[in-house]
């Protein structure tokens, strides 16, 4: 009979890490958007500062390599990130890989997860029957847990991972991979696993600053790696429209990704699990497309441009993002495309129906009376929306693109992402979710990795995250009220957003080196919704560990 072992704080095996202090020499930062009063985030210029690389891992106490595959693997929870959640002890062996050693899945999607185990641990792959010490994957439709989720058995010196998706599948073989590297197996029991929140991952701006497809698909590994399943891709704004475009050629910008690096880039993410999240930020942030079509600039009152920001007003503003939706959305498998929604310059001012009288006639005219530019503004999200949910799109937007209290509201099918709430006006993340909206967590106090640190803002540490974040933390740095439903259904996850402003402050060799503890952290805090049980500095020597 095994012992059961739930990893709780009290239960928890401590030491298994080397206690070395990689704290990175990053400190906290915020957001990238323009500024405002009450608002940071001045400019979109950055001045040249870079993030120091992340220190080198601790020599392991034994190579795994050298170390005899008859030798039993420690006992106690395998040392992986993020954490599992549930390991049940039992006494044996355990397994490490040895000469002859084979990963085995019959055909189809297990087959796949199969080879690329085979290949991440040099081993071999076969269709079976499984033997002593082989790693074996069998799909188990409706087997408890959730598709992410898994179970994982160690007995007779093989290894089994079973599963009710190929998601799932895939997050057994990361945590062995990881074992192998971080301890050299896995130990003699059972792992029943499965994340907290179901979305989780990355936020990249690739408008202000432009990334190659490989360095993309870098990071895609490393996310997948850490059991993250989500990259958003913020390609449009007012410094570049950094994908190549048919429908409007004449907006893109001379670095850009290709339309078949598009491709290989979904494709690879698609294979790991990742779904890849398309921005087209309007009705501000379209710079780059009123440089090419400038009769779409809005212009207030006395003929000073908005920057930005489009002519809401105007049916050729609506038709030319409307082209480009429905051109980018099929290029995206995943069920998402966020409209962005945020910082429209109109609603900046502090009398937008003085500042522009013409789009506030244009909203009484529209909405009655009552009709304010706030109106139009939200009649123009929703027909975004509209548009994207006829191409078989869930809509996203940022939280101040969402407006109370006006003739027209805002379509409840738009998932909110919350990101800050300095603007002018704030609405609480409380706001939203007793609205019965469902919340992502983008809080700008902790997950926004602004380069240059512009608007005092400071680039986020893993020490930080770790320790202080949560998904109810959606604003500043405390939850919203316990009253409030926060579970994995109002509030489904969150990413840790790179942006761009000061796009030569760091090469992208630092960003990545930048984002790789707190992307560690983040993967942690949105799999268990428990308070971490590794020291920081534990925690942080472990992923240097067990990371690529």
């Amino acid at each position: 009979m095994g012992r059961s072992v739930r990893i709780t704080r009290a239960s928890a095996v401590r030491g298994t890490v080397a206690s070395c202090a990689l704290l990175a020499t990053m400190s906290l930062m915020g957001c990238p958007r323009d500024g405002h009063a009450g608002h940071p985030g001045a400019d979109d210029s950055r001045s040249a500062q870079g993030s120091a690389a992340a220190p080198a891992a601790s020599p392991a106490a034994s190579d795994p390599a050298t170390v005899s595959p008859s030798t039993p693997v420690p006992q106690g929870p395998p040392a992986v990130v993020p954490a599992v959640r549930e390991f049940t002890q039992r006494s044996g062996p355990g397994w490490r890989p040895a000469p002859g050693a084979r990963v085995v899945a019959a055909a189809g999607k297990p087959a796949d997860e199969a080879r690329r185990l085979a290949a991440d641990l040099g081993l071999t792959y076969d269709a079976g029957p499984a033997r002593a010490g082989d790693v074996e994957l069998i799909a188990r439709a409706g087997q408890a847990g959730g598709p992410e989720s898994y179970e994982l058995t160690v007995q007779d010196r093989k290894v089994t991972v079973t599963a009710p998706e190929a998601a799932g599948l895939f997050y057994g073989t990361r945590t062995v991979v990881q074992a192998v590297r971080g301890g050299g197996g896995l130990p003699e029991g059972v792992i029943k696993d499965a994340p907290d929140r179901p979305q989780r991952g990355l936020n990249l701006d690739t408008a202000r600053k432009h990334f190659t497809a490989d360095w993309i698909e870098s990071r895609l590994r490393e996310l997948a790696d850490l059991k993250l399943n989500q990259l958003g891709l913020h390609f449009s704004d007012d410094q570049g429209f950094r994908i190549e475009s048919s429908s409007h050629p004449e907006v893109v910008s001379p670095q850009h990704l290709t339309k078949a690096e598009l491709r290989r880039i979904t494709t690879l993410a698609s294979d790991l699990h990742i779904t890849v999240v398309p921005e087209i930020d309007s009705p501000g942030h379209l710079g780059a497309v009123i440089a090419a079509r400038p009769a779409l600039q809005l212009r207030d009152a006395s003929g000073t441009a908005a920057r930005g920001a489009v002519d809401i007003g105007n049916p050729e503003s609506a038709r030319v993002v409307d082209d480009l939706l429905r051109e980018f959305a099929p290029l995206f498998p995943g069920p998402w495309f966020h409209l962005g929604a945020d910082e429209y310059r109109a609603l900046m001012s502090r009398d937008p129906q003085a500042a522009y009288p013409r789009l506030a006639q244009l909203a009484r005219r529209r909405f009655g009376p009552q009709g304010r530019v706030q109106d139009l503004a939200t009649a123009w999200l929703n027909d975004r929306a509209a548009v994207v949910r006829g191409l078989g799109k869930t809509p996203k937007a940022w939280n101040d693109g969402f407006f109370a209290g006006g003739v027209v509201s805002p379509d409840k099918s738009i998932e909110v992402e919350y990101w800050t709430g300095k603007e002018t006006g704030a609405r609480r993340p409380q706001d939203y979710l007793n609205e019965g909206r469902s919340v992502v967590n983008l809080n700008d106090e902790y997950l926004y990795y602004v380069l240059g640190e512009p608007n005092d803002f400071r680039y986020p540490t893993g020490e930080r995250i770790y320790g202080a974040w949560s998904p109810p933390v959606l604003r500043g740095t405390g939850p919203v009220p316990a009253n409030v439903a926060t579970g994995a259904d109002r509030v489904p996850g969150g990413r840790l957003a790179v942006w761009c402003d000061r796009a030569d402050a760091q090469s992208p060799e630092q960003v990545a080196s930048g984002i790789r503890l707190p992307l560690a952290a983040v993967s942690q805090r949105l799999w268990d919704p428990r308070p971490p049980r590794l020291s920081w500095a534990d925690f942080a020597a472990l992923a240097a560990k067990v990371r690529r």
